[in-house]
């Protein structure tokens, strides 16, 4: 009896026991990831941080936008910071600005519907070469700035990333761009037919295309639209029309090996820049009674460049608008710039500057420069040369294979016997000299653009 006394005595104690034991386990910690963490791992590391893109500064694409999204460095180069995008730098759009994703070109680059950007056109849609964001990721995107664009913190329902569907479906949104003639003006519209972009390519091309003038023409006015993963598309005239390629023959710069098509980078040397650049989808007006005269029966080589890193085939499609005015509207005829530095040499495991002046005769207007060197190319400077400006930088681009066009809203004043200067940078990293030729082993050194005598 005792015992049992003992015994019930004791159970009291027991649960009390147990009871403390369960009272001071600590609860489980949730560990919640931030929402700029989840667009890192679900955007930025699969889709934009890979090489030749925003791995690193040594992509080839680095020079040209200045900008690594690696994890631990996207949050310090987006937020805040001031993008090189001249309409972006035009406009005070910064890369990100917290509370404004209006105002942030990160967010406008990632949705490719040109319609959202309003009259501003901030180039080519990110991810280059990829598919459209789904809208989830969008909508992520933007309600991440507009709650501020913290690094840390989860403000932005994470759900919002499981809708995978496509933002911007473009077979079905892509439309051609309507001609001179459809909107009631005078002109002619060039176009690319639609071609495929393979897996996991880089696709540029050249075809010449006839204008089919039997008057000279007098264009004042140049008009671009491509589909999406265009990077540049260019306009070309040619030095010597007695080696011109076949009309409307298609020429890849790239075989499908990814070798160079010797060929084509050949006939390239007898280019003169017309008009274009790497926004694909501009819209270019010369000054007031500013034209740029093409002769009878005249021909332009278009150049469009695209990106494919998907495992599926893409599709490039590219039209151009040349709008004319009559003659007797004509003041001023544009010129081309083509100064050319055709002698000299870059000595082996080298850096070397070459500089060289241009000089006009006459009293003159530039209004538009770009330049053109190869691999090796580094650096490449326009000074004024003389006068008032003497010395003054007008012109700098550092992505030799996607150099920059700067159209000038107020031409650029020089007097009789004031002109150019290049001042080309090259690194020579092989064991023999280079010099300038024709094939991308060589080197050039050029400028382009257009003025008008004055």
């Amino acid at each position: 009896m005792k015992k049992w006394i003992l015994l019930l005595a004791s159970l009291p104690l027991a649960c009390s026991k147990e009871a403390n034991d369960q009272s001071i386990t600590p609860a489980p910690q949730i560990t919640m990831t931030s929402s700029f963490d989840l667009l890192q791992d679900k955007l930025l590391t699969p889709s934009c941080a890979s090489s030749g893109c925003h791995l690193s500064n040594k992509d080839a694409s680095f020079p040209q936008h200045g900008l690594v999204l690696t994890k631990g460095s996207s949050y310090a180069n987006l937020v805040g910071v001031a993008s090189v995008n001249p309409v972006a730098l035009k406009n005070s759009v910064l890369r990100v600005r917290k509370y404004a994703s209006g105002e942030s070109l990160f967010y406008h680059k990632l949705n490719w519907d040109l319609s959202h950007h309003g009259l501003a056109n901030y180039g080519t849609p990110m991810p280059l070469g990829g598919k459209p964001l789904s809208k989830g990721v969008l909508a992520f995107v933007q309600k991440w700035i507009d709650a501020g664009a913290p690094m840390t913190g989860s403000v932005v329902d994470a759900s919002l990333l499981d809708d995978t569907t496509p933002s911007y479906v473009e077979d079905a949104n892509f439309a051609p761009l309507a001609s001179p003639v459809e909107e009631g003006k005078t002109g002619v519209q060039l176009k690319v037919d639609r071609f495929v972009i393979p897996p996991n390519f880089e696709r540029e091309l050249f075809i010449r295309r006839p204008l089919s003038n039997s008057a000279p023409i007098y264009v004042s006015r140049i008009k671009l639209k491509s589909r999406a993963n265009s990077h540049h598309m260019v306009l070309y005239d040619f030095r010597s029309k007695s080696t011109l390629p076949a009309l409307d023959d298609v020429r890849d710069l790239r075989n499908l090996d990814n070798s160079l098509n010797i060929a084509t980078v050949i006939q390239m040397s007898n280019h003169i820049f017309l008009g274009g650049g790497t926004d694909p989808n501009s819209d270019y007006t010369f000054p007031a009674g500013i034209a740029l005269q093409l002769p009878a029966n005249a021909s332009i080589d278009l150049n469009p460049h695209y990106f494919n890193k998907t495992t599926g085939n893409l599709y490039g499609e590219n039209y151009v608008n040349l709008y004319t005015v009559p003659a007797d509207q004509v003041k001023k005829i544009v010129q081309m710039i083509d100064f050319n530095v055709t002698s000299f040499n870059l000595p082996a495991n080298q850096t070397t500057t070459i500089v060289r002046d241009f000089k006009f005769d006459k009293p003159v207007a530039v209004v538009s420069l770009t330049s053109h060197y190869h691999a090796r190319g580094k650096l490449f400077q326009i000074k004024i040369k003389g006068g008032t400006r003497d010395g003054e930088v007008i012109y700098e681009n550092t992505d030799w294979a996607h150099p920059k066009v700067i159209n000038y809203d107020t031409p650029i004043l020089l007097q009789a016997g004031e002109g150019l200067t290049s001042v080309a940078t090259y690194v020579n990293d092989t064991a023999k000299n280079i010099g300038f030729g024709l094939t991308s082993e060589d080197e050039m050194d050029i400028i382009f653009g257009y003025y008008y005598e004055r």
